[in-house]
């Protein structure tokens, strides 16, 4: 049983926030302020207070770690891919935490040249990531990047790999990324806004010089638009990408030619979204151009790049969401999604039929992976399912045959993906819509509404919840739980209407759709109120936090990480990262109807005196994306107004950010925290 010890209470100071002729009392105003040391000691206290709450459940929790980490290849190591002359391969060592990022000149029998050995740089640093590596044209130098606060703030640098020497160039604040030029010693980069993390500025670095002498080449005034900088795979454009929710626009420079001007390809309209490949003598754009909601493939001379010069290459159509496409030189391949199922088609140029990848489950996920070159007939993609293993296959595009040139392996040789069912089931909502269930469970499992589920889902930014293998959920499955994977509206699941029902003045179907995935799920006897449990991060917290809100009787016990859910507030403090690019997705309280409509489901404005799930709720103190305040104001509030006795824990991870530990191990002591909160409240011991 756990410790009979006093929750903290934070204490209240009412602050009165007014907007639109109307005032909100804030009694946890006071928590926003991370340099405050109450604030700090508050964090500590929900700490401690959860440390004591679970003590029982240590043994359990090093026990899931510990089979969890059992069942990882520790000496693992990525398909290398070859690209300008290098097989490039990433690399882990038995007890180590952190990748090494390797190469071989011309052949895998080569010496292996390590680029950079993770596990020395991270010594020293509670978190440590390392991003936005980029190679020179001549293979000389590589950009690289680091954080170590996990605020996703990088400072990139430059390595010598001739000499192993890194230069004195010195670039902070900037998101990570870095693409050179093809004169050997020119990058572009994208800076973020100090205060907001907006990346906002695009500029150009000569290598060996002062960071401060540093050139503004593009800079994003429109603060609900991000800017990103890359390199077309026929390494001829330099290119600027220019985003908010609904509109897009780029800028394309001839990477021979770093102090050139940067070229406007079409300018911004509101609504039209576009994104561009470059073959040839061609752009191929995918766009949403003539009211194409599922998007259509275009096609535009590379010296006559405006909107009105795009011939239509595949049309659209109505029942199927064109996602992505690879060009190679003999053929175009293309990702699409129909019925919330992903395809791949491969096209020849020439007059020979198209065809797709035959995938025969219900349950499955496939998409392109590393194709850097266009002279090739070998198309490489993965390939994965709720019960099976990750797998990275070469299919050869004009034979029709693949190889599987690696599937994820599971050790301790007890998994047999043929030992587990995979079902995709479709609830009703409330307004008739139906709305597909992904889940997975051992057999002989019975539908007799005892047995545990994890209902997981997310629902905003037209992300797609494609169903994926997890080895460590296994430690769930084979104590009798089903996972299930909710497809609501506000991904792209079933297409873009279904984003675009699901955000905005319709963001509540996705609340209702995952409620009504709940109950369809107890109707169908998978499980029970007293056996349903519900997951979700970020904007799935937000989620969380609604669904708690709205009908509490469905589950025993929710996990939010990460959560989004000091909705009001947040959206109208122009200062937080994040806030200003998040307008078109669920409204700007500035205007009176969004701020109503957002008033009446923001999480913790609408907490309320009744009972509540047993609850576990994460964050991270140095969180860019939900700030630690609102998960940690969420709790104190609802510790004030629930009605019950049920569990809620705040675990803060003063060490890091929005995606928790950097290291592959330490995350998983993070997740067997969870998995204990779950098996704990269905009073499984080990």
């Amino acid at each position: 049983m756990p410790n009979k010890i006093a929750a903290p209470i934070a204490k209240e100071i009412p602050k009165s926030l007014k907007k639109h002729k109307e005032v909100r009392i804030d009694n946890y105003f006071w928590l926003n302020d991370r340099e405050n040391p109450e604030v700090i000691d508050y964090l500590n206290q929900e700490n401690a207070y959860y440390e004591s709450m679970t003590e029982h459940t240590k043994d359990l929790q090093k026990a899931l770690y510990e089979e969890m980490k059992a069942r990882i290849k520790e000496d693992d190591e990525s398909v290398p891919y070859f690209y300008n002359g290098y097989f490039y391969i990433t690399r882990f060592e038995t007890g180590k935490d952190y990748p090494i990022y390797s190469r071989k000149k011309g052949s895998l029998t080569a010496d292996e040249e390590i680029l950079f050995n993770c596990n020395e740089l991270s010594v020293g640093h509670n978190f440590f990531k390392l991003g936005g590596l980029s190679i020179s044209p001549d293979n000389k130098f590589v950009s690289f990047a680091q954080d170590v606060v996990g605020r996703r703030i990088y400072t990139i640098q430059i390595k010598n790999l001739e000499t192993g020497e890194i230069f004195s160039d010195k670039i902070e604040n900037t998101t990570g990324g870095s693409v050179w030029a093809n004169d050997n010693k020119t990058i572009f980069y994208t800076k973020q806004d100090e205060v907001t993390l907006r990346s906002d500025k695009v500029f150009k670095h000569k290598l060996n010089t002062d960071s401060a002498d540093d050139v503004l080449v593009f800079e994003e005034t429109d603060d609900t638009f991000n800017v990103s900088v890359g390199k077309e795979k026929s390494r001829k454009y330099i290119v600027i990408s220019s985003g908010s929710t609904l509109t897009t626009e780029y800028r394309t420079l001839n990477s021979d030619n770093p102090d050139g001007e940067f070229v406007v390809f079409q300018p911004r309209v509101r609504g039209l979204e576009y994104s561009i490949s470059h073959f040839e003598d061609h752009f191929y754009i995918l766009t949403n151009k003539d009211k194409a909601t599922n998007f259509k493939l275009m096609k535009t001379p590379e010296n006559a790049t405006g909107k009105k010069n795009w011939k239509d290459l595949i049309p659209h159509r109505e029942d199927v969401l064109l996602e992505d496409i690879e060009i190679f030189k003999n053929y175009l391949v293309v990702e699409e999604r129909s019925n919330g199922l992903n395809h791949i088609r491969i096209m020849p140029w020439n007059d020979e039929p198209d065809y797709y990848l035959p995938f025969g489950s219900e349950t499955y996920s496939a998409f392109t992976t590393t194709n850097v070159d266009f002279d090739t007939d070998i198309l490489r993609y993965s390939y994965q399912s709720l019960a099976t293993p990750s797998s990275v296959i070469d299919f050869n595009m004009k034979t029709k045959t693949k190889v599987v040139l690696k599937e994820q392996q599971v050790l301790g040789g007890q998994f047999d993906k043929d030992n587990y069912i995979e079902e995709r089931i479709w609830a009703t909502a409330v307004d008739g819509v139906k709305v597909p269930i992904s889940m997975v469970y051992r057999k002989g499992l019975e539908k007799n509404g005892k047995n545990p589920l994890l209902l997981y889902a997310y629902g905003s930014y037209g992300i797609t919840m494609d169903t994926y293998f997890s080895s460590t959920r296994l430690s769930l499955l084979d104590r009798g739980f089903i996972f299930a994977i909710a497809h609501i509206r506000g991904g792209e699941d079933l297409g873009r209407q279904w984003y675009e029902d699901g955000k905005l003045l319709k963001k509540k179907n996705t609340f209702t759709d995952f409620i009504d995935c709940s109950k369809y799920v107890i109707e169908q006897k998978y499980t029970s109120p007293e056996h349903l449990y519900a997951e979700g991060g970020s904007a799935g917290g937000l989620l969380m936090g609604v669904v708690v809100n709205w009908a509490p009787e469905l589950y025993n016990g929710v996990m939010a990480q990460v959560p989004f859910v000091d909705v009001m507030t947040t959206m109208l403090d122009s200062t937080i990262p994040l806030t200003t690019g998040e307008y078109d997705e669920w409204g700007n309280p500035n205007t009176k109807k969004y701020y109503d409509y957002m008033l009446s489901y923001s999480p913790y404005d609408n907490v309320s005196a009744q009972k509540y799930p047993n609850m576990y709720i994460s964050t991270g103190l140095h969180d860019s994306q939900v700030q630690y305040w609102e998960p940690a104001k969420w709790v104190a509030k609802l510790r004030n107004k629930k009605t019950n006795n049920n569990l809620l824990f705040l675990n803060t991870n003063m060490d890091a950010g929005h995606g928790g530990a950097s290291g592959r191990f330490e995350a998983l002591k993070e997740l067997a925290q969870e998995f204990s909160f779950l098996l704990d409240l269905e009073k499984i011991k080990m």
